[in-house]
């Protein structure tokens, strides 16, 4: 009887210490993560402020993934697609977390059409040409960095959703244009497109709350998250 009472603690001590050296290992994938774009993964909110985005629901996913996650987040409220596509060529700083990244994300392109939509509205579909050929260009730079790097790119929620219907039918099919773009691009370059309208737009008051403003609230940002982790996931499964 004491044998077997000391074998068992002996096999009990012996897993407890495995246990313990796996739990303090950390985790065999470390994810380096970064965000690009305008004020939507900036964490813009619907009143003005800024808080969580959809970026950093993200990061929560990576970490209870039991990823160990290096995070830089340069999006910037306003950017336009010369501006990041600026950025990926100039800045030693972004270059050099995009040639370390393992992940990706991008959002950008909607300043481009608003900024033609407020000063000359018969101009607005210059704009989308204009994302679209700078989307190219940023997708094609960020492979020139860093080859193996997983790149997901956000299409846009309906940012007009509180506009009347006779003015909708002249917004919308621009929204969709721009995303047709964004998709096309995206699709080319190798890269993932993760729509966002299909979950936002049905829901549109809960999440855009601010009928003053197209930014989404902190429920909107999870929701948006999700949509960016299925497709991480599903990338997963098929690699």
């Amino acid at each position: 009887m004491k044998k077997r009472l000391v074998s068992l603690m002996t096999v009990v001590a012996l897993f407890s210490s495995n246990a313990a050296t796996f739990a303090s290992q950390p985790s065999d994938r470390h994810v380096e993560y970064v965000s690009l774009g305008d004020s939507i993964p900036a964490g813009m909110t619907p009143y003005g402020s800024y808080d969580l985005s959809y970026t950093d629901y993200l990061l929560k996913h990576f970490n209870n993934g039991g990823a160990v996650v290096d995070y830089n987040n340069f999006a910037v409220s306003g950017y336009t697609s010369d501006q990041l596509k600026n950025d990926l060529k100039d800045n030693n700083i972004i270059r050099q977390e995009v040639r370390d990244a393992t992940h990706i994300t991008v959002t950008i392109g909607a300043n481009d059409l608003f900024q033609r939509l407020l000063s000359d509205p018969s101009s607005a579909y210059e704009g989308i040409i204009i994302a679209s050929d700078n989307l190219q260009t940023i997708l094609s730079t960020i492979d020139e960095l860093n080859p193996d790097v997983e790149v997901y790119v956000m299409g846009y929620y309906n940012p007009f959703a509180y506009y009347p219907e006779q003015v909708q039918e002249f917004l919308v099919p621009l929204n969709d244009a721009l995303n047709a773009e964004i998709e096309k691009r995206t699709e080319a370059n190798g890269d993932t497109f993760v729509p966002t309208g299909n979950r936002i737009d049905p829901h549109f008051e809960k999440y855009m709350p601010n009928p003053e403003d197209n930014h989404l609230n902190i429920k909107g940002y999870k929701v948006i998250a999700k949509e960016f982790w299925k497709a991480i996931m599903q990338n997963k499964k098929t690699k």
